[in-house]
C-alpha cells in the first residue's frame, strides 16, 4: 500500500484528489496539510510514500515545504503539482528535491500513474517536458563546484554514457537496446549512479547532468 500526503489550500481540490485516490486499492491517503509548514509537520509525523504538493500556498509555499521534507531525510518523495508547464516555481522545487512534478489538468490516470511512479523511485516527468523545463532556466544554472566535480568524476565511462541517456530522457528498455545492455544491467548502473552522485531518483540525475555540463540544453 502507497500512503499519500494531499498538501493543497483550496478544500475542493485536497477533497478532489482524496476521493480519486482512495478509489485505487494500492493507494491510501493518510493525511492532509492546507500549507507548506503543516505539510512539513505532517510528513514527519505520518511518513507517507509520496506527498502530494501544491506549489502556491499562503505562508510556507510548497518549494520551501519540499526542501525541508527532503532535507529531514525521511522515506517521503514530493510529488509537485502546479499549473503551468514552464513554471520558474516547479524547476525551483525539483532543485529543491522533488521527485517531479504534474500539472493539475493532469488527467486521473496520470496523476495516479504518477504517484505510483514516484513511490516506486522513478521519474515521472515526460521526457520532454523535462528538456523543455531545463532549456527554459539553463541560463541559471550554476557552474560546475568541486563537490559536482569529484562525483562526476567518480563516474565510470559506462556510467557517464548512461547518466548522459537518463537526461536525454530515455527509458532503462531504451538505454539498454541503445547501448547494447541487458536492462537489469541498465538498472544496476542507474542505481550506482544515484548512489555516487547523491541523487534521490533520475530526475536530481537528469538536473545534475545539466548542472556539470555533461549534458547541455537542446
Amino acid at each position: 500500500m502507497t500512503t499519500v500526503l494531499i498538501v493543497d489550500d483550496q478544500a475542493l481540490q485536497r477533497l478532489g484528489f482524496s476521493m480519486l485516490l482512495e478509489q485505487q486499492s494500492d493507494l491510501s491517503v493518510v493525511g492532509e496539510a492546507s500549507h507548506g509548514a503543516e505539510a512539513v509537520r505532517k510528513a514527519a509525523e505520518l511518513r507517507p510514500d509520496v506527498v502530494l504538493m501544491d506549489i502556491r500556498m499562503p505562508g510556507m509555499d510548497g518549494i520551501e515545504a519540499t526542501r525541508r521534507i527532503v532535507q529531514a531525510g525521511g522515506r517521503s518523495h514530493v510529488l509537485v503539482l502546479t499549473t503551468f508547464d514552464l513554471d520558474e516555481h516547479a524547476y525551483a522545487a525539483l532543485r529543491a528535491g522533488a521527485s517531479g512534478f504534474l500539472l493539475k489538468d493532469a488527467l486521473p490516470d496520470e496523476l495516479v500513474a504518477g504517484i505510483r511512479a514516484v513511490a516506486a523511485g522513478d521519474a515521472v516527468i515526460a521526457p520532454g517536458l523535462t528538456r523543455k523545463l531545463i532549456d527554459a532556466f539553463s541560463d541559471r544554472l550554476p557552474g560546475r563546484s568541486p563537490e559536482q566535480e569529484r562525483m562526476l568524476s567518480a563516474l565510470t565511462e559506462r556510467e557517464r554514457e548512461v547518466l548522459t541517456a537518463i537526461a536525454s530522457g530515455w527509458s532503462n528498455a531504451e538505454i539498454g537496446e541503445r547501448l547494447n545492455l541487458a536492462e537489469s544491467t541498465v538498472k544496476t548502473h542507474v542505481s550506482h549512479i544515484l548512489a555516487k552522485i547523491d541523487a534521490r531518483d533520475r530526475v536530481q540525475a537528469v538536473i545534475f547532468a545539466y548542472d556539470t555540463g555533461l549534458v547541455r540544453p537542446a
